[in-house]
């Protein structure tokens, strides 16, 4: 409460108590007086404070003991209350006010009137209290409880509205206690939690811990998924499976790690609503599912009730649903493409270069739930050189222009060299576009004398390489603006401190085949931000860094895409070496036609070897 509202409240009660008598004695009009105890009722019902309250029936310590007993039900909800004009009573020493209360209740807003007698007495005006003031006809016996209905959750749209996320079966596995003797209790809960690989000591535990005619429930099975034998399960002591409705994707892995999960909201998020949710609602846990709860989950019904009478409801309002740019078909094919990546990271992006629209972000299974598509930051290796060549195109050169490919170079005492396999006859005076084409490691550490730090990150900036608000979880990328000696040389390609995620990558193809930067769009009506680059892609440095990369196909190490069928595609493949450099990042980037696609496996053996097989399965398989 401010000083202003304590003063105000103070001299409140002053005139209540001390110049009411005075007044009435010298038959003066107490009109004021009595308002002011009104106005001091109606803000103590609001806040809880009735120190300042002149009161018959009640002091203000029980007063506010009952305030609080008949709306903690309502917590943590709190009305606000207004005295209207006194009017007079039946005789010169009684009068009464109404008071006006308002309940915001998370958007629905429930207004009544209760009436406070007021009494002269010789210490002044006071109010008569009584449960009646706050709900209307409120005995002493009863308080305000709230019931919930909540509405079914909004879907999940993704491109031409295609439902993505939505109501789907499922069993829900567990024990009930009811069907075994205490004594069977843990050996049942162990057997279950052992047959689902769950850890048989925690689940013992809640088990033990549940009421005697508890069900415990021990996992959710969306129904027909062929990872679990439900009927196996319910033959186990004491377990049964009970069926429902969750909202759900097509399948257990569709884009998991970005859309999140849905269930019941925990204890946090329960304290963080403000009692939007309550607990055993149904709330969005992670991902974009969290993010959009309030979107997705809609509002609640509710009826406020004093013992069994109801006092007021409101109908649930269903949520607005979520429209998303990702293809399901596509999102389908990437992840079939990765399910074989069962170790270590992996990830398949792709992005229509026309409209920014993110139609696939796929993390393979070994990413332990890991969003790798859009927030698995790794040195982009060789892919890279997309960015190195724009800034080598800048220094006034073209893809004709004769660059040197030594087999080794030494910068600063540390010897870099080419791909293991590189071909010798590719070695020495090369053009540009066969650098890229082969991707001559040498030939771009070489330019590390005319081409900068800053200018490399200007280049990747004009490719999408940048700081951006995508509006959803999701990071692209980062170049150093500032780097020498070896770290500048590293950074030439793709290694040392530069950093990119599949998603950055894929913008950059994107921005390639465009001819302009693209940022990746994800949420529709979301448009995603960041500062312009200070020197934006131009049309002939689109077009020659088109011609590099489909040299890439036609006479660099990638010509198994020629043979992918639509039109030509362009690519670029890299390979990072990490740890104590006998391990390595796989990536390749591609566009055809309207398409730009990153492929990331978080340990293979080289771009072409390993990510390269997954980039041509997913491209014939688009093309039908």
């Amino acid at each position: 409460m401010s000083g202003a509202t304590k003063r105000s409240r103070m001299m409140a009660a002053l005139v209540a108590v001390g110049l009411v008598g005075v007044l009435a004695a010298c038959g003066g009009d107490d009109g004021d007086d009595r308002q002011q105890v009104a106005d001091a009722l109606a803000a103590a019902l609001t806040d809880g404070d009735f120190s300042q309250v002149p009161l018959a029936g009640a002091t203000a310590d029980d007063a506010a003991a009952r305030r609080t007993e008949v709306n903690a039900g309502l917590d943590p909800w709190q009305p606000t209350v207004t005295a209207g004009a006194v009017r007079d009573g039946a005789d010169a020493d009684s009068a009464a006010a109404t008071l006006s209360y308002t309940w915001d209740l998370d958007g629905a807003s429930w207004t009544y009137d209760t009436h406070a007698p007021l009494t002269r007495t010789d210490d002044g005006w006071q109010a008569t209290w009584s449960s009646m003031l706050l709900a209307p006809d409120l005995t002493d016996a009863e308080v305000l409880t709230v019931q919930r209905s909540m509405p079914e959750r909004a879907q999940v749209l993704g491109a031409g509205d295609a439902v993505i996320v939505e109501n789907r079966p499922v069993n829900r596995v567990g024990l009930d206690k009811t069907r075994l003797s205490a004594d069977q209790w843990d050996a049942a809960a162990r057997q279950l939690a052992t047959a689902l690989e769950l850890d048989p000591d925690d689940y013992a535990a809640q088990v033990a811990a549940a009421g005697e005619k508890a069900f415990v429930e021990a996992i959710v099975i969306r129904d027909g998924d062929p990872n679990y034998d439900t009927g196996a399960l319910i033959a186990l002591p004491g377990v049964i499976a009970t069926t429902d409705t969750l909202p759900l994707a097509p399948s257990r892995t569709f884009a998991r790690p970005v859309l999140g999960s849905v269930g019941q909201a925990t204890a946090e998020i329960v304290a963080q609503s403000e009692g939007a949710v309550a607990a055993g609602d149904l709330t969005g846990l992670s991902g974009l599912q969290r993010q959009f709860d309030d979107q997705l989950r809609g509002t609640p019904g509710l009826t406020v009730m004093a013992g069994d009478r109801a006092l007021f409801s409101s109908e649930p309002q269903v949520g607005e649903p979520l429209r998303l740019t990702l293809d399901p078909t596509v999102q389908t094919i990437a992840e079939n493409v990765l399910s074989s990546k069962t170790e270590g990271a992996s990830a398949l992006v792709a992005i229509r270069p026309s409209t920014g629209e993110l139609v696939a972000a796929a993390s393979g299974p070994g990413g332990d739930g890991t969003s790798t598509a859009t927030l698995g930051l790794y040195a982009p290796g060789s892919t890279f050189k997309v960015a190195s060549s724009l800034a080598m195109l800048r220094t006034g050169i073209t893809p004709d222009t004769p660059v040197e490919c030594p087999a080794t170079l030494n910068v600063d005492g540390r010897e870099f060299q080419n791909v293991p396999g590189y071909p010798t006859d590719k070695l020495g005076t090369i053009t540009l576009r066969t650098a890229v084409a082969n991707s001559c490691n040498t030939a771009f550490l070489g330019a590390r004398d005319t081409v900068q730090q800053a200018a490399l990150a200007d280049a990747a900036q004009s490719l999408g390489i940048t700081e951006a608000e995508l509006g959803f979880a999701a990071t692209l990328g980062a170049v150093p603006t500032d780097a020498t000696g070896t770290d500048h040389a590293a950074s030439l390609i793709g290694q040392g401190r530069v950093q990119a995620t599949p998603l950055g990558m894929a913008t950059v193809a994107a921005s390639v085949v465009a001819g302009h930067r693209v940022l990746p769009q994800l949420v529709v009506g979301t448009a995603p931000t960041a500062a312009e680059p200070a020197h934006p892609l131009s049309t002939d440095e689109a077009d020659a860094l088109r011609s590099m990369m489909r040299a890439v196909v036609t006479e660099g190490g990638s010509t198994f895409l020629q043979d992918v069928p639509g039109v030509e595609v362009i690519a670029k493949s890299g390979t990072a070496q990490y740890g104590d450099g006998d391990q390595a990042h796989a990536w390749m980037i591609a566009g055809q036609g309207d398409l730009a696609v990153s492929v990331f496996v978080e340990t293979g053996t080289s771009g072409v070897d390993t990510a390269g097989p997954l980039l041509e399965a997913f491209l014939t398989a688009i093309a039908g």
